[in-house]
């Protein structure tokens, strides 16, 4: 007898399920992203999203993680992903990005990440400018994958796609491609925060799983301003890249559905970061 393994695709009913924790982690992410400013502490901003997910009758779906406490992960300059909010006070000009992720009492969640520079004046303009560059490719080899889904036939496509808009877009500070974090991957998303399938943010021999209507899945590259070696930090979770470079993180929860494809974690559904692409996002009906 084979064990019994749960379906990647979702049916019409549980992606109509999946919305609302993708815009509970949005509403989230804006209340964190309209407190962004210098003098304010990473704590202070965990507990900002907190608020507002609790609020909506959710809760965080990072609390759930053994031996995770926080509701966001907070890193800060050359921290990439996962690090944890704390007393540390942000600066004019520091790069931080901040994960969120929400579950409702219907256990379904939503998982998102924004790249910040934080306001004002005080830190080397150049070093600025590099952030800014650095979040702006992130964000748009996003868009490039998220674009793809509506089109691709495979996981192992989008890829390449989000590896090709990489090269395709070096840094103009550097004349240099952003780092790829290759450890660090996509998911399936769904009962849990981390489901199948796995996507990576770069070419795979593998073709890797079917995209077909019912796929939820969360596209977030991770990327640095230098090298891509990265190493973790003695508090057992934030990872920083080795050279000292910058880092940015950018996700979005994605579902593939019948008439196309919507972003869970965007209120527009992804209208205006698809534009560029020529895809028109389609609401769940």
């Amino acid at each position: 007898m084979r064990p019994f393994r749960r379906s990647i695709y979702k049916k019409p009913e549980q992606l109509r399920g999946m919305r609302e924790p993708g815009r509970i982690t949005a509403e989230a992410l804006d209340a964190v992203a309209a407190a962004i400013r210098p003098g304010i502490t990473t704590l202070e901003l965990d507990r900002i999203a907190e608020s507002v997910i609790v609020a909506q009758g959710a809760h965080s779906n990072f609390q759930l993680v053994p031996g995770y406490r926080h509701t966001v992960c907070v890193s800060v300059n050359e921290q990439v992903v996962h690090g944890i909010p704390g007393e540390r006070v942000l600066e004019a000009g520091d790069i931080v990005s901040v994960d969120c992720g929400a579950e409702t009492d219907a256990g379904w969640n939503g998982d998102s990440a924004r790249t910040f520079i934080v306001p004002g004046e005080g830190q080397d303009p150049e070093l600025v400018r590099q952030r800014e560059e650095l979040s702006d490719v992130t964000r748009g080899s996003m868009w490039a994958g998220i674009a793809a889904l509506a089109s691709a036939q495979h996981l192992g496509q989008v890829g390449a796609v989000i590896e090709d808009y990489i090269e395709s877009n070096p840094l103009p500070s550097t004349g240099q491609p952003a780092g790829i974090l290759r450890d660090y991957v996509g998911h399936g998303i769904g009962r849990r925060m981390h489901e199948d399938p796995t996507l990576f943010h770069y070419a795979t021999p593998g073709r890797g799983a079917e995209i077909k209507p019912g796929l939820c899945l969360c596209v977030e590259p991770m990327m640095t301003a230098g090298g891509e070696d990265v190493f973790v930090e003695d508090d057992d979770w934030t990872i920083t890249t080795l050279d000292g470079s910058s880092g940015a993180h950018w996700e979005h929860s994605v579902a593939v559905h019948a008439g196309g494809i919507w972003v869970l974690t965007a209120a527009d559904g992804g209208a205006a970061g698809l534009a560029d692409f020529g895809v028109t996002p389609t609401p769940i009906p």
